[in-house]
Parts: C-alpha cells; sequence; structure tokens
C-alpha cells in the first residue's frame, strides 16, 4: 500500500523529522520577546476567555439534557480539540506549497513537509488537551474511561494528517484548495456539537454533523471529560469510517502525485 511505504520512509528519517518539527515550532514565533511560550499561551488564554465570560461574568447555564450545566465549561471541551484540528488541518494543507523551493532542490519525502506541521500540532495542544483531562477531574472523577483518551488523541492527529496530506496535494495541483479549505474550518465549527449540545440539533438533520470529521471526536470528548462515560458506539463508527475515507481518498493521490508532485509546485 502506497500509504504504508510512504510512512516507512518517514520513520527512516524520524531524525531529521525530529529537528524540523523542533525549527517548525521555533519559526512560528520567531523574533518575539515570548518566543515558544506564544505558541502555547494563544490557546490557554482562549480557554480561559470561555471560562471567564461564560461561567463566571454570565454564569450562563444550559438545559438538563446537555452533559454540563456550565456553558464555558462546555465550550473548551470541544473547542480545545477543534483548535487543534484546525490548526493541523490548516497549515497540514499549505504545507507542500510552503516547502515548494525545498523539495525542488532536495530529493526529500513530500510526506516530512505534511508531518512536520501536523506534529508541531501536536506538540503544542497535546499538553494542554492532558491538562484539560486533569483540570475536569472533578466532573469525571478519575473514571476508567479516561483511559481510552490516548486512542482518541493518537487517532484525532493520525486523521488531521491523512487529510492534510490528501488535501495538501490537491493544493498543490490546484491553489483553490487553501481558500476551501480555510472557509471550510471557519463554518465547520457551526455544523458540529461544539456550540451546543448535540440535543439542541434538529432531530431530522443531526445526520449533517456527521459531515465534520471531529464530530465523533467531540462527542467522545463530552463523554469521557464531562461524564466519566466511554465513547458511543455512534462516535466509534464515526471515528472508524473517516479514517478509513480519509485514507480510501489519500492512497490514490500518493499513486497519481508520486511522479508530477514537485513540477505543481
Amino acid at each position: 500500500m502506497q500509504l504504508v511505504r510512504t510512512l516507512q520512509s518517514a520513520w527512516q528519517m524520524r531524525a531529521l523529522l525530529t529537528v524540523m518539527v523542533q525549527r517548525e515550532l521555533a519559526a512560528r514565533h520567531s523574533g518575539t520577546a515570548g518566543g515558544l511560550a506564544w505558541v502555547y499561551a494563544q490557546p490557554l488564554l482562549t480557554v480561559a476567555a470561555y471560562y471567564l465570560v461564560f461561567d463566571v461574568v454570565f454564569a450562563m447555564r444550559l438545559g438538563d439534557a446537555a452533559p454540563t450545566k456550565a456553558v464555558g465549561t462546555f465550550l473548551i471541551v470541544g473547542m480545545l480539540p477543534w483548535q487543534a484540528f484546525c490548526e493541523a488541518l490548516g497549515r497540514g494543507t499549505s504545507s507542500l506549497i510552503d516547502a515548494g523551493h525545498l523539495l525542488q532542490k532536495n530529493a526529500l519525502p513530500p510526506v516530512l513537509m505534511v508531518l512536520r506541521t501536523v506534529l508541531a500540532s501536536a506538540a503544542v495542544y497535546l499538553p494542554l488537551l492532558v491538562l484539560l483531562a486533569l483540570a475536569y477531574t472533578p466532573l469525571h472523577h478519575g473514571a476508567p474511561a479516561l483511559l481510552s483518551l490516548p486512542l482518541l488523541l493518537a487517532t484525532q492527529f493520525a486523521l488531521a494528517f491523512v487529510l492534510a496530506y490528501a488535501l495538501a496535494i490537491m493544493a498543490a495541483a490546484l491553489r483553490d484548495t487553501v481558500q476551501v479549505v480555510t472557509f471550510a474550518l471557519s463554518v465547520g465549527v457551526f455544523l458540529s456539537p461544539i456550540l451546543f449540545p448535540v440535543t439542541l440539533f434538529p432531530e431530522d438533520w443531526r445526520w449533517l454533523l456527521w459531515l465534520n470529521p471531529m464530530t465523533a471526536w467531540v462527542l467522545a470528548y463530552q463523554n469521557v471529560l464531562l461524564q466519566g462515560l466511554w465513547p458511543s458506539w455512534q462516535s466509534c463508527v464515526g471515528m472508524a469510517a473517516w479514517l478509513a475515507g480519509a485514507g480510501a481518498v489519500l492512497s490514490p493521490l500518493l499513486r497519481r502525485s508520486r511522479d508530477e508532485l514537485v513540477d505543481w509546485l
């Protein structure tokens, strides 16, 4: 399988990939006094703003059907993984275009450029998501369902990588792809159970939520962190379907672009 061979080539160059990820993180805020601290400060300040505004200042509450009453607490559980997904997918989509000059001069596997951006995003958000799980201990009480959290995080970034790689190849061939992805990510939060419980969405239209790849993961995070429950079977099926579908799209794109990708860039 082409995707497996691609990942094997990346594994063989893992030392180089590690250096590339470190440089990617350093470059994001180079020249600033805060440096790498800004990478973590921005999502942390966003989370703090949600809690302060919705839970402290306005003390807004959700209905009885919601997994938790506090609005800010509910928003944070979905919004932080969504931000992680958006950053990984958005940067990954343009990663091959941004590294076009490097790929034209060096015989490097293109997969390294996509992995560099996705792993850099993972390096930022994984510690924050772990801290989130610890902060929500009063809600989930350290339930055994927390054992599913590492798998949820791993599969989320795996999906971000596969989708980003497929979209990056498409963007190399057609630059409009970057604009389409940017727009989709900006409106995708409204087509997901992040801003509202899934029970508030009209039942006849709930199937639309599953068009958002993060819906399955968001529902799983809400189950685990807000209620201490294992991810539902619907979430598990949704995650498996999105991973399989993304892989099925990426494989032919890899074969088609193998000899022409550098020329597209």
